[in-house]
């Protein structure tokens, strides 16, 4: 089985890479390389990932507020605090679904409350009450070696309903990778065709930069400067 163990810091932006196989990015220092696996699957499994990136999705804007309130996106912290609240609304989730929504939601937090170029720096406007992020659309739901597994060209991830397997085509480069190389981030993804697809993201083990290189943030997280209730 493969070592599907990513590490829980942000991915230096770089370019999608479709299809099995992957490149680095030449230029600059060393840069992220994605990795994208189509998944390929009836309507019926189809309908089971909608239906956990919908869950995931009202986990995700359940858990915004309390970030918004307390100022806290630091995923430890969050953790400790939100852990069991989230797990009481949403026992469908899991407990490890359940981690990746908090990884989720600390993750867009950073980008949007800490990068040095957000309007909605924090740091920069403390006396600013925070804007509150909203999730919504093709939100991108977090995987980790607890949640999905690769072995034998098949790959098996936790769904609302169980266990839910696909068969996959990987090149021989992309398996060297599995086996060398360090694994940050699973994503699991819904493209422009509708069609479904597993982001894998390596990354050189140099520390990079939490917020990523890129101030703007997704189409699918707005952000909104609604008052605290």
């Amino acid at each position: 089985m493969k070592n599907l163990n990513p590490s829980r810091q942000s991915p230096v932006a770089s370019p999608v890479i479709p299809g099995a196989g992957a490149l680095p990015v030449p230029q600059g220092p060393p840069a992220s390389v994605h990795v994208r696996v189509q998944l390929k699957g009836d309507a019926a499994q189809q309908q089971r990932l909608h239906d956990l990136r919908t869950l995931f999705t009202q986990a995700c804007n359940a858990l915004a507020p309390m970030v918004q309130s307390t100022r806290c996106w630091n995923r430890v912290a969050l953790h400790h605090m939100a852990y069991k609240p989230l797990r009481e609304r949403f026992p469908q989730l899991g407990s490890q679904m359940a981690c990746n929504v908090i990884y989720s939601v600390s993750r867009a937090a950073r980008r949007v409350y800490q990068h040095p170029d957000s309007p909605h720096n924090a740091a920069r406007h403390p006396e600013r009450p925070l804007p509150l992020l909203r999730f919504g659309g093709p939100v991108p739901v977090y995987f980790d070696r607890h949640t999905l597994s690769l072995k034998a060209g098949e790959v098996s991830l936790f769904t609302l309903d169980g266990r839910m397997r696909f068969k996959v085509d990987l090149s021989p480069e992309t398996e060297r990778r599995f086996r060398q190389d360090k694994l940050r981030e699973i994503v699991l993804v819904q493209q422009p065709d509708g069609a479904w697809a597993l982001n894998f993201d390596f990354t050189p083990l140099q520390d990079v930069d939490p917020q990523g290189t890129d101030p703007d943030w997704p189409q699918y997280l707005v952000v909104s400067n609604e008052a605290l209730p």
